[in-house]
């Protein structure tokens, strides 16, 4: 058996998230269904980060084994053409050690949200970006981030069906720039609870809303109370962009 690491970018509009579930279509089901049609072999596509119903990636990390001897080229070009018209293709694949594994290994994940301040509806970002009409206060957006970075308990930023043994995480970075109308978020952590950036990203909107002060956003990530939480951004603006071993 060898192991094989891929790259993978998707549209998760119309998809319930990376992991199988029976109730949809998935980008799990999706893989495996490709790689078995390809290689014959039925394989366990196991990624480094489960995202949800609806959210995008630029760059996931997944890995799984196989018997068949492949080549690159063959590998990739099969693969994506038995994937078909589903908004999934895989980037790059290559050999890696049999003991690596994309989940448990990465050491740092980078996550982005999308949002497009501006009247007018979107046409090209429809499902890709947070579309707020009120114009936001990135300055406020920046003074809030700031209050995330480090080791903190994020309880109120995390989702009741949250399957994590420990609240505590560390954010080691957060960036927000705009250009124009488009208003880009980075986060970079080890790892993130269920939920955990876009409900961050929700309330750090209401902040640069000015529906809450500073002060009352602090209160809120300290109460560690998940009924404080502004509501979450929508799925549509969030991208797993990066991850690092």
């Amino acid at each position: 058996m060898q192991r094989y690491q891929i790259k993978v970018e998707y549209d998760g509009t119309n998809f319930v998230g990376w992991q199988y579930q029976k109730n949809g279509l998935s980008i799990q089901e999706i893989l495996q269904k490709a790689i078995f049609q390809f290689s014959k072999e039925k394989v366990t596509v196991t990624g480094a980060g489960r995202t949800d119903a609806g959210v995008h990636a630029i760059c996931q990390v997944a890995h799984f084994d196989l018997k068949k001897k492949i080549k690159k080229k063959n590998f990739i070009l099969g693969v994506n053409q038995y994937i078909g018209k589903n908004p999934v293709t895989i980037l790059d694949i290559k050999k890696i050690n049999n003991k690596f594994h994309s989940r448990f290994d990465a050491k740092e994940r980078t996550y982005q949200y999308v949002i497009i301040n501006r009247q007018s509806n979107l046409a090209l970002q429809k499902n890709k970006a947070w579309h707020v009409r009120k114009k936001l206060d990135l300055k406020a957006m920046k003074k809030g981030a700031k209050l995330l970075l480090g080791t903190h308990d994020f309880s109120t930023f995390r989702a009741s069906s949250c399957g994590a043994k420990s609240p505590v995480r560390t954010l080691k970075k957060i960036s927000i720039k705009k250009n124009n109308e488009r208003i880009i978020i980075k986060f970079t952590s080890k790892s993130f609870l269920q939920q955990q950036v876009r409900s961050m990203v929700g309330c750090i909107k209401y902040l640069a809303e000015s529906k809450w002060k500073l002060n009352e956003f602090k209160n809120a990530f300290k109460s560690k109370k998940r009924s404080n939480c502004a509501r979450p951004a929508p799925s549509c603006g969030l991208y797993l962009t990066k991850i690092s071993y």
